[in-house]
């Protein structure tokens, strides 16, 4: 260090290099590279970071998302430091060494933007306002939330209590929820056959034209890119959500047009949980859907087939349980893993989701069902559903 100059000379570089390759879940079970490149994305987190949570000069912001997401990567390096942003970092859990932690934190720091995801918000709500009511959040100005689309329950808690009914709350989406887009981005409604709906309508979320920081490819295949954002609809952009639009123009999200499911925030696909059960020795087949939480928005619960002469143990449950943890990570851990028999399939093989996403809340409204292969095994599968899935 005492050899070390004191100033470092900038890499040039072109607008289109690479930034960074940031892996997300696909819906095939093999993770994307996203590439982001050079001057898109710096300029397009540079000015939504200023003007999304309006920051100024003085403003002592803080994002407790995980720096390794998009969210961190965008709100806790590259907006703020491009703006030259007074930042918190953070490291732990909102819940440790107590629950106030966070508000401890905003006091102790006077944080003026405050940005967090409704899975943390949902949390901290079951502690009740009394913890709240020892720590002064007068210095808040502007509240956000990301990640998951937020409940109206959470987001009057977030506005009452820690808001103090004076904080406008930014819900971003990042594709995941939305109310009005920001500059540069044309978005639309369609239906099946790509025609664009106009007025109040419900179809899928698309876009009509690129954006500065619009994702560039998946790295080493361009081809699945094309395929995934592009073929469904040309000319567009496809977000992979659905959307409604009310008669004020706002458009709401209606949930994923594929097999992801969103877990306090995080996407995960279904082939890629289901392939982390189906290496356990145990088990012959496996599927998996989300149901309701109350904290983590959704959690997973899962069907096991297990292999002839296996049975179905608590061991077994934990260790698919640890299994899945270790090979995609905590946050997909299941909470429920039901012991199936066999699973609702049509004639042709194709797992009717639908179905089991119903045996998972213990829904018995079960419509058309009429194309499964074997009818028999819904009755029995909700026979069977995890005790503590009520």
């Amino acid at each position: 260090m005492v050899d070390a100059k004191e100033e470092c000379e900038p890499e040039w570089l072109d607008s289109e290099d690479p930034l960074f390759i940031l892996y997300t879940s696909g819906s095939t079970g093999k993770p994307k590279g996203v590439l982001h490149t050079v001057a898109g994305y710096l300029l397009y987190t540079a000015l939504t970071f200023k003007y999304v949570f309006d920051y100024h000069e003085d403003d002592v912001y803080w994002s407790t998302a995980d720096i390794g997401w998009i969210t961190g990567h965008s709100y806790i390096t590259y907006g703020p430091l491009a703006n030259g942003a007074t930042s918190v970092m953070f490291e732990g859990i909102p819940t440790y060494p107590h629950v106030g932690r966070f508000w401890e934190i905003i006091e102790k720091y006077k944080v003026t933007q405050f940005y967090t995801a409704p899975t943390a918000i949902r949390l901290l709500m079951k502690y009740g306002n009394e913890v709240i009511q020892k720590y002064d959040l007068n210095s808040l100005k502007i509240l956000g939330t990301v990640g998951e689309p937020i409940n109206p329950e959470a987001w009057l808690w977030y506005y009452n209590v820690i808001g103090n009914k004076r904080c406008p709350i930014v819900d971003t989406f990042w594709q995941t929820e939305t109310t009005f887009p920001f500059f540069g981005v044309v978005p639309a409604v369609l239906n099946e056959h790509g025609e664009e709906l106009v007025g109040e309508a419900e179809g899928y979320l698309v876009f009509k034209q690129p954006w500065p920081s619009i994702m560039r490819t998946v790295y080493g295949n361009h081809e699945r890119f094309e395929n995934t954002y592009f073929r469904k609809f040309p000319g567009y952009y496809v977000a992979g959500d659905g959307c409604k639009r009310d008669k004020d123009g706002y458009i709401w999200i209606t949930g994923r047009i594929d097999d992801m499911l969103n877990v306090s925030g995080h996407l995960l696909s279904t082939a890629e949980v289901e392939a982390a059960l189906a290496e356990h020795p145990a088990v012959a087949e496996a599927a998996v859907v989300s149901r309701p939480h109350t904290v983590k928005g959704e959690c997973l619960y899962c069907f096991v087939i297990l292999k002839d002469g296996k049975k179905f143990t608590e061991v077994i449950s934990e260790e698919l349980k640890k299994q899945v943890r270790e090979k995609i990570g905590p946050i997909a851990t299941p909470d429920f893993i039901q012991n199936a028999p066999g699973l609702p399939k049509t004639r042709s093989g194709k797992i009717m989701r639908r179905v089991l996403r119903q045996i998972a809340r213990n829904e018995k409204d079960l419509g058309d069902i009429s194309t499964l292969a074997d009818p028999s095994i819904v009755e029995v599968l909700f026979s069977q559903r995890c005790e503590a899935a009520a």
